[in-house]
Order: structure tokens, then C-alpha cells, then sequence
């Protein structure tokens, strides 16, 4: 135990109990519904908003985190990162195996008493793009481990999405995990209606949830995915944990939104729920109303898709429309563009929210990233062009694109206060003029409603 936490601190007994079908977590004998994000930053302001739990993948700093969680009232899903074989692990491989299991049995020993710990999570998404199904059995002789040496904590692990193989996988090679946990973008409502035909009557979790994975998104011709904005990303949130979260109160014990942090993942800005300077974005005030059942004090920056234009410079009108990121823009290499936001703050006033002296309002050009990965795994940030800007004023920018031909997106953020509103749209760069003619003005456009179906 650390030197800091009071010699009188005792473990929190953390239970499940079933009574008319219905699954509960207690923690000291009390009911505890997880309302979870899934990272380690911003615990105050995730205090804030409602929330009461954390998740975290491995046990990097696993004692400080503890501290601290434990120092503002939050528990800790204290996940132990079992390897993958994607990576290269070879569950065949008794000596490494058995190298790994003891190490994080030796976890278990270390935090087991720590009075933030809520639960063990042994493993997350081993199940991606694997074959030795021997991983389950690893699992399976640390969560009995658990169950012989601490009574206080369930045991979970973690699967990417629901699959019905995998559920038969856990129940009958790893029957000591007590929780099922599940990792879904936009086939969140699958879960609820699925799990228990799949075979699963215990409870589970939804241990990471959030906007329509870059998978899972509409993509333009040079195979670039769509992004959500911000304000598409915050209904989402709110429209999942009322449907599909929320809703399912006989098995669902609780969430784990993603990500409570940043992080480079296809984009930017694709699934952190804060900018990479710190800023809050849309979404967080969604949890906070969520999670407290009343409208966050400051108002909100907010900002649809749509509501990003490019106008191309280069024909006879002065301003020729290409469209938005549902679109497929192309552009000549060097053209002269335009491109025009228009931002709005909830819950204030017209003249506030129409005032661009109200906002913070900043561009940025990128290549379109070439370092793209599954599962999560670390990506480098894409390349950030400069000395595109001609002019910026207002809630317009003029633009030079790029003399590379290649794929681009335009990212704008919005801030008001401390808070974020952001959009991006993806653009191609086309060598000549010769080479885009009127093509340049023909675009493909798609469903925006497709990006509202779970």
C-alpha cells in the first residue's frame, strides 16, 4: 500500500448479485453503476461531469493512479495488458506463458488491497485478428488466481466487438471471468440484443464506446474515411448510452466511454474526447448532462460537418461550391480556395453566438495521415503543411492547396472559453489543371445519415 493512503484504507468489497434477472455490481454492499471513461487524465473535471470510475489497459503507473483515483472518490478497472499475437506472441510457447502469467499474478498480489481498485481487467482485445485460441486459457489461470487469492474483486477481460465464438471461447476456457466486456463503435445496439442469444447470461460492460470507428465510416474515392464533427460525435454519445447502454439495466452494469485523453488514431481528432492542448470538445458536456441529469453552466461550441464549405477560387463565378466533407473535393495543385465555418453556442445569446470576437477560431492542413493502424496500436501524426493560409478573417479562410498532389484534410477547431467545437474535410490534389477540368465540381455525395446508425 502506498505511504500516502491512511493505514486504515481497506480494500472496497465489490460484488454481483442477481435478483429477478437482474445483474448488479455492489460495492460495500451498495449498488455501483460504472459510469466510466477510459483513460487516466482530467480526473477532476471527470469527476465534474458525473463519472465515478476509470479504466486503464495496463499497469503502467498503476500505484499513482490508484493514489490518485482514490484521492477524488473514483475506483479503477485496473487492467493487466496480456500480449497479443498480432504483436508477435506466441501462446505455443509454454516458458513465455508462464513467464507472463506469473508476473501479472504477482499484480494481483501487489494492488489487490488498494481501496480504489474496482475490478481486474485480464486482457483487452486479444481476440483481434488472432488464431491460438490457448490465449483464453492464460486468462483463465489468472482470473482463477484472483478468485483463490482475492475475494474482494471480479474479474473481466475484454473482447474487440461481440462475436459469438468468442463468448463460447470464454465460457468454456476461461469459466473464473465474472464480467464480459465488450468494445463497440457503431455496432453498440448488436450487444444488448445479442449477447445473452450468444450465450452469455451473466453481466457485462461496455468497456469502450464512443463515434463510428474509421472502419465503420463512409470513405471517398482515394479511400479516406469520413469523420464525425464534434457536434455529430456528441449526439452519438448521447443517442448510444440512452439506447443501448442505459436501456439494458437486466445485464449492463456499466460503461467505459473512449478515449478520456488524445491520442493519434486515423486522425487527431477522431476518438479523444479532448483536443491535444487539453480543450474539452462537445462531447464531454454530453457526458456531463448524461451523467448529472442537467445542462452544463458554459455554453457550448458547436459545429456540424456541413457546416465546413471549400469554394473553389479558380472559375468564372467568384466563389464555385464544392461542398463538405460528405463530399469528394478535388482541387488543383496551387489553386486558390476558399473555405467558410459557421460555429454556434448553445444556450447563448444570438449576438453572442453569431460574434466571431466570441470564438478562438484556428486552421490547420494536413497530409492525409500514411501511418495508419488496428486496434488501437500507436500511429505517427500525419505531416502539418504550412504557408497555405492567404488570408484568414473571421469564419472564413483563403487557401492555397497544396502544390503535392495527394490526399489532405482541413481541420478547424472553434474555442470558446476552455471548450472546443471541430470539424475536418479530406480533399484530394490533383497534378494540373488539365488533369481536373470541370471534374473538380463533380462530387459524390453521401449519406449523411449513415453516420447516425449504430
Amino acid at each position: 500500500m502506498a505511504a500516502q493512503l491512511s493505514s486504515a484504507a481497506q480494500p472496497a468489497k465489490v460484488s454481483l448479485t442477481q435478483k429477478n434477472g437482474q445483474w448488479q455490481l455492489l460495492k460495500n454492499g451498495q449498488p455501483y453503476y460504472i459510469k466510466g471513461a477510459g483513460g487516466t487524465v482530467q480526473l477532476d473535471l471527470l469527476v465534474e461531469c458525473g463519472g465515478n470510475t476509470i479504466r486503464t489497459w495496463g499497469i503502467d503507473e498503476a500505484q499513482r493512479i490508484l493514489d490518485e483515483a482514490h484521492s477524488k472518490g473514483l475506483m479503477v478497472m485496473l487492467g493487466m495488458w496480456m500480449q497479443h499475437e498480432r504483436h508477435g506472441f506466441d501462446y505455443d510457447n509454454n516458458l513465455a506463458v508462464q513467464k507472463q502469467i506469473q508476473h501479472f499474478k504477482s499484480v494481483v498480489d501487489r494492488y489487490k488491497d488498494h481501496p480504489a481498485l474496482l475490478m481486474w481487467g485480464i486482457g483487452n482485445e486479444v481476440d483481434l485478428f488472432y488464431s491460438n485460441t490457448k490465449v483464453w486459457h492464460s486468462i483463465q489461470a489468472i482470473a482463477k488466481y484472483v478468485h483463490e487469492t482475492d475475494s474482494n474483486h471480479p474479474t473481466c477481460t475484454v473482447t474487440a466487438g461481440l462475436d459469438s465464438l468468442e463468448v463460447q471461447h470464454i465460457l468454456e476456457k476461461a469459466p473464473d471471468i465474472d464480467i464480459y466486456g465488450v468494445n463497440t463503435y457503431g455496432d453498440i445496439a448488436g450487444v444488448p440484443k445479442n449477447i445473452g442469444r450468444f450465450g452469455w447470461t451473466g453481466p457485462y460492460m461496455i468497456t469502450e464506446w464512443g463515434p463510428n470507428g474509421h472502419w465503420e465510416s463512409p470513405v471517398t474515392p482515394w479511400n479516406a474515411a469520413i469523420e464525425q464533427s464534434s457536434r455529430e460525435k456528441s449526439d452519438v454519445y448521447g443517442e448510444r448510452y440512452v439506447k443501448y447502454i442505459k436501456a439494458d439495466s437486466q445485464h449492463c452494469i456499466g460503461s467505459y466511454v473512449f478515449l478520456w485523453g488524445q491520442k493519434q488514431e486515423y486522425t487527431l481528432t477522431w476518438y479523444g474526447l479532448f483536443t491535444k492542448d487539453n480543450k474539452q470538445t462537445e462531447a464531454v458536456d454530453m457526458l456531463y448532462e448524461l451523467w448529472n441529469r442537467k445542462k452544463p453552466p458554459t455554453p457550448t461550441p458547436t459545429l456540424h460537418s456541413h457546416s465546413l464549405l471549400i469554394y473553389s477560387m479558380e472559375v468564372k463565378a467568384p466563389k464555385m461550391l464544392l461542398g463538405a466533407a460528405s463530399d469528394s473535393i478535388r482541387l488543383t495543385a496551387g489553386s486558390l480556395n476558399t473555405a467558410t465555418v459557421k460555429p454556434r453556442l448553445l444556450r447563448a445569446s444570438q449576438e453572442e453566438s453569431d460574434n466571431p470576437r466570441s470564438y478562438h477560431i484556428e486552421w490547420k492542413l494536413l497530409a492525409e495521415s500514411d501511418d495508419k493502424k488496428a486496434g488501437g496500436d500507436m500511429e505517427n501524426e500525419a505531416a502539418e503543411v504550412s504557408g497555405f493560409v492567404k488570408k484568414a478573417k473571421d469564419f472564413e479562410l483563403q487557401f492555397k492547396a497544396p502544390r503535392q498532389p495527394g490526399a489532405y484534410r482541413l481541420f478547424v477547431t472553434i474555442q470558446y472559453k476552455n471548450k472546443v467545437a471541430y470539424a475536418n474535410v479530406p480533399f484530394e490534389v490533383l497534378g494540373t489543371k488539365s488533369n481536373t477540368g470541370s471534374s473538380a465540381l463533380r462530387f459524390k455525395k453521401y449519406d449523411l445519415q449513415s453516420f447516425d446508425r449504430p
